[in-house]
């Protein structure tokens, strides 16, 4: 394919993708502004757990930030397929490197069992290898390369919002002043 047809199908593919980007991008926003009016709120609940709170935290506001980013930067115009690959790929690498790290790296020792690291870092990782498969293919198939991001997507999204509720299940159901 000529590099102009590359550039003009993808430039007519992320077109068709904007609304799944604005709407992915908006949801993780508003879900991080949720996040941490609850997390406030609930602070003076379980200051005992700060630390155990923090752990669960801090990952899912970077997987929710990761939608957000990797929407934002696909929403920019005048990609082609090489920006836009670069784009992606950098941020599932950077999210391999994050959730493997939190996997094997002295996080995984605060985990209660195998399946809290399951949950809180095979997930992640798995998903973040979607960016990356979908970031490889969008150079040799474009609509499958995008799908493949939108999985990806999709997946650290719920991921997050399940993160999510477990954390607001804990604080809700924390009585005022246990300490």
């Amino acid at each position: 394919m000529h590099p102009t047809n590359a550039t003009n199908e993808l430039e007519l593919l992320l077109e068709r993708w904007a609304n799944f980007y604005l709407l992915t991008s908006a949801a993780a926003a508003s879900l991080i502004g949720l996040l941490f009016v609850v997390i406030t709120l609930g602070a003076d609940r379980m200051p005992e757990q700060a630390a155990r709170i923090r752990l669960y935290l801090t990952p899912t506001v970077v997987y929710f930030a990761s939608v957000l980013g990797v929407g934002a930067l696909l929403t920019f115009p005048n990609h082609t397929p090489l920006t836009a690959t670069l784009c992606i790929c950098l941020c599932g690498v950077a999210g391999l490197v994050y959730s493997g790290s939190r996997s094997i790296g002295r996080d995984k020792k605060s985990y209660d069992d195998w399946r809290e690291l399951i949950q809180y870092g095979g997930f992640p990782f798995a998903a973040y290898g979607l960016l990356v498969l979908g970031g490889v293919l969008l150079l040799h198939d474009t609509q499958r390369g995008l799908t493949f991001v939108a999985v990806g997507m999709l997946s650290l999204l719920t991921v997050a919002v399940r993160n999510s509720w477990a954390m607001v299940i804990t604080v809700v159901t924390t009585r005022p002043g246990r300490h």
